[in-house]
């Protein structure tokens, strides 16, 4: 490998430790269903330092429910037997109040899941009561300032939810996962063109944390040898990046369930560290990220207020979207379609919520 690529991998490597410039005091962070999957895989990353650097100390909250206090309890054991220098306190309760007392950063990891022979709006339904509660819960504990993630599905629209019960929170800072999404397209056309995945930048995923994604390279790069070029050159098979691509990315949760007979854990999890590090860390110049943000009636002619995602750079703690990118006809299509899924959520699920 060349100095230049050594160089190049090391940054990517480093800015997963990048240290913030606050130190003092310690943040608050809270991961509902700490003991799950994903959130026993989160809650070792942030105590290494993926969330906000080495040298960032955290106060973190497990909220788990009644029924899972064994799991709480011996993750928060292995927790301390790691010994994680930047973790000030560990806490775990199974309450509201004091899960989401004083927090700055709030992880929503926590949602029922689909069981056999549910219909999605029963899953709709449960989960909009759930993240309706959580959404009241910050309003009357958390910082006003927070900072939330909704990772558990239907992530966008249990984002919106959150957000609704939460008025005096600004809606900015609330946002849903596809980074996740992101990171999977990023490895798919590093693979495809033998590339390393850091050197592949600006993939944008747009929309619904769901089938109906749209994974767009149309303002994708990769770097090699010194040289930026387009991903539509390198793959040079505008077919298999419309059509086989984009149902890979978005079917790739199903297809480690598949091989795995579990979804995925330890990539969703790095996934979360990504968004929150580059939300408040910031992101690098010339680097765009997806995050799924709650529409203003400006963006993108998308009059509605949806939770949806777009390509973002951070900033200072700020969340500013990408404008004025041209979409052509095929991708018109795809965000129309993942438009019309999200606003057919937001009406099954605030019809169990909102009270006429």
């Amino acid at each position: 490998m060349d100095s230049s690529a050594t160089t190049r991998r090391l940054q990517h490597l480093s800015r997963h430790f990048k240290a913030s410039n606050i130190t003092t005091p310690p943040v608050r962070v809270t991961v509902t269903g700490a003991a799950g999957n994903i959130g026993y895989a989160l809650v070792h990353m942030i105590g290494q330092g993926r969330l906000l650097g080495p040298n960032q100390q955290i106060i973190l909250t497990l909220l788990e429910l009644p029924m899972a206090k064994d799991q709480l309890e011996g993750t928060m054991m292995e927790l301390r037997d790691c010994a994680f220098p930047i973790l000030k306190e560990i806490r775990g309760t199974t309450q509201y109040d004091q899960g989401f007392m004083g927090c700055d950063i709030a992880i929503l990891v926590g949602a029922k899941p689909r069981g056999p022979g549910m219909e999605r709006k029963d899953l709709l339904a449960a989960n909009a009561r759930i993240f309706k509660e959580q959404g009241e819960a910050l309003e009357k504990y958390a910082s006003k300032n927070v900072k939330v993630l909704v990772v558990g599905n239907p992530a966008n629209t249990n984002a919106l939810i959150t957000a609704q019960f939460a008025p005096s929170i600004p809606k900015s800072n609330f946002t849903a996962l596809t980074r996740l999404d992101q990171n999977r397209a990023q490895s798919i056309i590093a693979q495809r063109v033998s590339a390393n995945v850091e050197d592949v930048r600006n993939i944008i995923i747009w929309g619904n944390h769901s089938t109906t994604q749209f994974a767009d390279v149309s303002q994708a790069t990769v770097q090699q040898n010194g040289v930026s070029q387009t991903v539509r050159g390198l793959v040079a098979d505008d077919t298999w990046l419309q059509k086989a691509f984009v149902e890979q990315v978005a079917k790739r949760g199903g297809a480690i369930i598949e091989k795995r007979k579990a979804s995925s854990a330890a990539s969703a999890a790095s996934a979360v560290c990504d968004h929150i590090h580059d939300w408040l860390i910031g992101t690098d110049n010339g680097t765009f990220v997806s995050m799924g943000v709650i529409t203003d009636g400006q963006l993108y002619g998308i009059k509605e207020q949806v939770c949806f995602s777009f390509p973002c750079i951070c900033k200072d703690g700020n969340i500013k979207v990408v404008e004025g990118l041209k979409w052509d006809q095929f991708q018109q299509s795809m965000i129309d379609k993942t438009l019309k899924e999200l606003l057919e959520e937001k009406e099954m699920a605030f019809s169990v919520v909102v009270t006429k």
